[in-house]
């Protein structure tokens, strides 16, 4: 038996989704005008709003702006007093109001005009003078809100919102917006990470204190020099050239068949291990070390001869 609170929970759900679906067919060519429209533009798009459907307008220009369409935010109340100096001829101004008649729009609306700028808006009424000064109008009108009282903005911004992720990703398909364009604004998210940044850029370099051992060298020889450079592995070179490494996991497979300490990493080692190339981006790395497999959390770095450079860990990719 459902609990009142889970029957409302339910009932919201349902309002949201009918509203949306609404929405879906009543999506006419119009949306098709609004995509050719900031396509054609030199400028920029102006996401105008205030009150919640400011919010939804606020998180539609930030969605715009990480994938590949220039966007801000323009909070109506502030553009009446000097922030209107954002807006150029160039641009095409995007309001959103669930009245359509939104008494800050309405003022901005004689200088938009002045300035030239295009006007597209997500209104909920279409009969206003205001929706009617617009050059498109994209109907985002809900029967009900999902409040019990049908009257706190929720499947009126629902529907708002989903309208601007589809004009979002129809701009990024047709402007042919791709992953790498994506990292490019996102340079400090894992994907922009793993695009952008190279495999010299994350390794850990060769030097004093990397964890290196000869195939002679015992396991307990090797375990002070695992343990003191904590990468979770040593690499097992004959000269330059990498032979073998072992790691974390090889070690616990150690204790459980109880192999002696005194065995040397020459029989104890993964030989032949993946090697990672040195000017791999981190997403390609990652798919090597994914797609071997193996479980790979640890492998060596080598340039085109083969020649050790460095060691890199899963964590080096996937860390942000």
């Amino acid at each position: 038996m459902k609990s009142n609170h889970h029957t409302e929970a339910l009932r919201v759900f349902d309002a949201e989704i009918a509203g949306l679906n609404r929405t879906r067919e009543l999506l006419d060519h119009n949306f098709d005008k609004a995509v050719e429209l900031i396509l054609s533009s030199k400028g920029k798009v102006v996401v105008a709003g205030i009150g919640k459907s400011g919010i939804i307008g606020h998180k539609i220009a930030a969605t715009l702006a990480s994938t590949g369409t220039s966007a801000v935010y323009l909070n109506a109340g502030e553009a009446l007093h000097g922030d209107l100096g954002v807006v150029n001829p160039e641009d095409v101004v995007l309001m959103l109001s669930n009245s359509a008649a939104t008494t800050e729009l309405v003022q901005m609306l004689p200088s938009i005009r002045q300035i030239g700028a295009k006007l597209i808006a997500f209104f909920g009424k279409s009969d206003t003078a205001l929706a009617q000064a617009c050059d498109l109008l994209l109907d985002v009108g809900v029967v009900r809100e999902a409040c019990s009282l049908g009257l706190a903005p929720m499947t009126s911004s629902t529907v708002a919102l989903v309208m601007g992720d589809a004009l979002a990703s129809a701009l990024m398909r047709a402007r042919g917006f791709k992953p790498d364009d994506f990292a490019v604004y996102h340079p400090g998210g894992s994907l922009g990470r793993r695009l952008l940044l190279r495999v010299k850029d994350a390794m850990h370099p060769v030097g004093s204190s990397f964890p290196l051992v000869a195939p002679e060298n015992t396991l307990r020889e090797s375990l002070p020099v695992m343990n003191q450079s904590n990468l979770g592995g040593v690499v097992v070179v004959a000269g330059a050239k990498v032979i073998g490494v072992f790691t974390d996991g090889d070690l616990r497979r150690c204790i459980l068949g109880d192999s002696p300490l005194d065995i040397p990493m020459a029989r104890l080692m993964t030989a032949d291990p993946i090697s990672i190339q040195l000017d791999l981006s981190l997403g390609q790395a990652l798919d090597a070390m994914e797609q071997s497999g193996r479980k790979i959390y640890f492998a060596p770095v080598v340039n085109v001869s083969g020649e050790l450079c460095g060691a890199l860990r899963m964590h080096d990719i996937v860390s942000e």
